[in-house]
């Protein structure tokens, strides 16, 4: 158990560097869990009823979603890259 000492001081460079990793891939993973959580609820905003075609409305209000999601996933990004760049510094 000795060679986990270093785990609670983050001192050995491949654990914090492990611990950065696991860290980043939760961000991944819960960045996922949003994004298909805001299609669903755009789907059910949008999609009436499911059909060979999509009428204008459909469309607009699809379209709308996709530039809030556009927005949206470039602010998330915006900021997975600052958290980055405070803690690689």
């Amino acid at each position: 158990m000795a060679e986990l000492g270093g785990l609670d001081g983050g001192r050995d460079p491949a654990v914090s560097e492990l611990q950065r990793l696991v860290a980043a891939e939760q961000q991944r993973a819960q960045f996922t869990a949003q994004v298909h959580n805001f299609m669903e609820v755009c789907w059910d905003k949008c999609v009436d009823k499911p059909g060979s075609k999509l009428d204008s409305r459909t469309e607009g209000c699809l379209a709308s979603c996709v530039d809030r999601f556009i927005d949206t996933t470039l602010s998330i990004t915006n900021r997975f890259a600052q958290v980055v760049q405070k803690g690689g510094h």
